[in-house]
């Protein structure tokens, strides 16, 4: 591990409440958010919820349920459906799940009114206010679990014990595509989301993986949302190389999932130029669900839906290229 990524710092309630004396708002990439306030709670739970069947998802409309309607402007963010489909599918109440890049705190939200307790770490100190703001609700649960909130980096998770999750599902930034920490009054160094090399990107990547594999239990889950971008008019498959980022650290896939996207800030801005300049717009992300296998699972019966090349399939930085027998390739 790379002796400067950040130590987990709790950011506690009582933190929350001396930040909001100074702040009342705070900018995320480009947008201000409103924090201290008081939140009208329409309804704690989505009206006639389906868990999702196939491979493809598709949500038009954001759900607005708790305090997730307060997130609406937050650009990037996924949206709540994601993170419930996911929580209700791969954990149970009382297990830990962990969101490691927390942003608005859609994924620790849905933690707390489905009685999970949920880990949120962000790199941006400012994301992590917005996340405690908008905890800021009750549940008429008494005995609704803790979530926890940690300014930290996801490389560095020095504050959770090996094999202590049960489920990690992480929106990760797709390189320098939205820099979320710009305008952040507060800075941290490490920010993925000011990497612009691809090669820099995916090798970091890994090294979250390997903090993800280290602290998730044998047979948990991994979600990944991931998207891709482009570049000179080709498209930069993101999404596939950091899928064999997890892979070569020992996940399995359990399954990929093409998640829609909609209401893009750019879409319009870019529909004219697609046609002129020959490209199809990105309209869809991909959600990689990974599994942590059990030490005692044959591996014959995983190796179609694991690690395939028996090279190093990676570019690595040049200055950060590894021996073989560190990514554990014979």
């Amino acid at each position: 591990m790379d002796n400067d990524y950040i130590k987990m710092q709790e950011i506690t309630q009582e933190d929350y409440e001396k930040f909001i004396i100074d702040y009342k708002k705070v900018t995320i990439e480009d947008t201000e958010l409103e924090i201290g306030g008081n939140h009208k709670i329409n309804s704690l739970q989505p009206e006639d919820f389906k868990l999702e069947t196939t491979t493809v998802w598709s949500f038009p409309k954001r759900g607005k349920w708790a305090t997730h309607y307060l997130n609406a402007k937050y650009r990037g963010n996924w949206a709540p459906q994601v993170a419930r489909n996911l929580i209700l599918r791969y954990s149970k109440e009382g297990d830990t799940v962990l969101d490691a890049f927390a942003g608005s705190g859609t994924t620790i939200i849905e933690c707390k009114i489905t009685d999970r307790k949920g880990i949120a770490v962000d790199i941006n100190k400012e994301a992590i206010m917005v996340v405690r703001d908008r905890l800021n609700f009750n549940t008429l649960k008494s005995d609704f679990q803790e979530q926890k909130t940690f300014l930290g980096d996801a490389r560095n998770l020095n504050l959770i014990s090996n094999n202590s999750i049960d489920l990690i599902a992480a929106h990760p930034p797709y390189a320098n595509i939205i820099s979320y920490t710009k305008n952040s009054n507060h800075k941290s160094n490490g920010d993925l989301s000011k990497v612009s090399s691809i090669d820099e990107f995916c090798y970091q990547m890994g090294n979250v993986a390997s903090e993800f594999f280290r602290v998730l239990k044998q047979g948990g889950y991994c979600a990944i949302l991931i998207g891709d971008t482009r570049r000179h008019k080709h498209q930069v498959p993101i999404s596939f190389r950091v899928m064999q980022s997890f892979l070569d650290k020992g996940f399995v896939l359990k399954e990929s999932i093409i998640k829609v996207q909609h209401n893009t800030k750019t879409a319009g801005l870019w529909a004219n130029l697609s046609v002129k300049n020959n490209f199809l717009l990105l309209m869809h992300e991909h959600l990689f669900v990974f599994r942590k296998p059990f030490e005692t699972e044959k591996q014959k019966d995983l190796i179609d839906s694991s690690k395939w090349w028996k090279n190093n399939g990676i570019n690595y930085p040049k200055d950060k290229l590894q021996p073989d027998e560190a990514l554990g390739i014979k």
